[in-house]
């Protein structure tokens, strides 16, 4: 794992499969205490790139995370 910025991570790459199916990278899984049937959801802006959370971690995650993707934190609502 390398640390890129303040609580940035950068843990490997992954290969898709045939099937679309990724692995999470082992360090990933035990940082962010990722197990076997936890229920991962896939976020993603086109442009920007996808991210992934825990389901059982989403409380108020959301609109943090869209809030992210956009120029200085502000609402787009052109798109």
């Amino acid at each position: 794992m390398k640390k890129h910025r303040k609580n940035r991570m950068f843990f490997g790459s992954s290969t898709v499969g045939e099937r679309g199916q990724i692995t999470i990278p082992k360090e990933a899984r035990e940082v962010f205490n990722i197990n076997e049937g936890d229920k991962i959801l896939v976020f993603g802006a086109i442009n920007k790139g996808l991210g992934l959370i825990k389901a059982s971690e989403l409380n108020g995650f959301a609109a943090k995370l869209f809030q992210a993707f956009e120029p200085n934190g502000s609402d787009n609502k052109n798109e």
